[in-house]
């Protein structure tokens, strides 16, 4: 039964630490935002090549509903397992993981209340339209989306994707977290199997997300609406990882407090 363990708990290590080289890699971390970028501004351009019969094409797909619409509760849910175990151990002091979890809270906050936002923009921009076969008909008597809708007509106002917006946000926060296991290991901090095992289960939401953000871009109904909502996420990253967190007043970058330094040696290694 050890044996068995053994044998099955190894290909879990091997792929961990090679998915931590990789996103602890410099390229990584310095160019993903613009990787990110680069899917929602160029993707839409191969609208022509797209299946117009494919599940990406209806919004309310199942992959849209059980995860796009969800990646906030995801994220936060992983992210917390892999954040708690990381810091707890190798420093020994709760205070200081109480720190690294609030930049969770933080970027789930974000992550919720923006895309309201983005609803109250398309409240005050909208009207309510009557559709008609030959195109709509404006109903300027109606001038709340409550009252339009309750009547049957549909509101059309300035609109942000919240979709690309929540998928670039938990992309970048998800990368820029996991970036530190690769100098946990170099360390020779404890990684246990159940530890190795978090770490894939959040690379592998964050190559979901790249996927979902691909084929939301693809699909994305109006050009604008998408890159804008992707620019909100990646400039609520600036301001938090890239900003904020390197400030004495906030609850720090990742890794802040978990790697202090020993010797010139090992400094290089990490």
């Amino acid at each position: 039964m050890a044996s068995l363990s053994n044998y099955m708990c190894a290909p879990v290590c091997v792929c961990s630490e090679i998915c931590a080289r990789v996103l602890g890699s410099v390229c990584m971390r310095r160019g993903y935002h613009l990787w990110l970028a680069a899917v929602v501004s160029l993707t839409p351009f191969l609208q022509g090549l797209s299946n117009p019969r494919s599940i990406f094409s209806n919004s309310n797909n199942f992959f849209n509903v059980k995860f796009v619409h969800c990646s906030c509760g995801w994220t936060f849910l992983l992210l917390c397992g892999f954040v708690l175990l990381v810091s707890l151990v190798p420093t020994g002091r709760p205070l200081l993981c109480l720190k690294h979890l609030a930049r969770l809270g933080v970027s789930t906050a974000m992550c919720q209340g923006i895309p309201y936002l983005f609803k109250l923009l398309e409240d005050l921009t909208g009207s309510c339209h009557q559709p008609m076969p030959p195109g709509t008909l404006l109903l300027p008597r109606l001038e709340s989306r409550h009252s339009c809708q309750a009547e049957g007509h549909q509101w059309q106002g300035y609109h942000i994707s919240p979709q690309t917006f929540t998928l670039t946000l938990c992309s970048l926060s998800l990368a820029e977290e996991l970036a530190v296991f690769v100098r946990y290991l170099r360390r020779g901090y404890p990684a246990g199997t159940a530890l190795h095992l978090v770490f894939l289960l959040n690379a592998s939401l964050l190559g979901l997300y790249n996927m979902l953000l691909l084929c939301t871009a693809l699909y994305a109904p109006c050009y604008t609406q998408s890159v804008i909502g992707a620019v909100v996420g990646t400039l609520c990253w600036h301001i938090t990882y890239r900003g904020w967190y390197r400030t004495s007043y906030s609850p720090g970058p990742p890794g802040y407090g978990m790697f202090p330094r020993v010797t010139s040696t090992r400094n290089k290694l990490d």
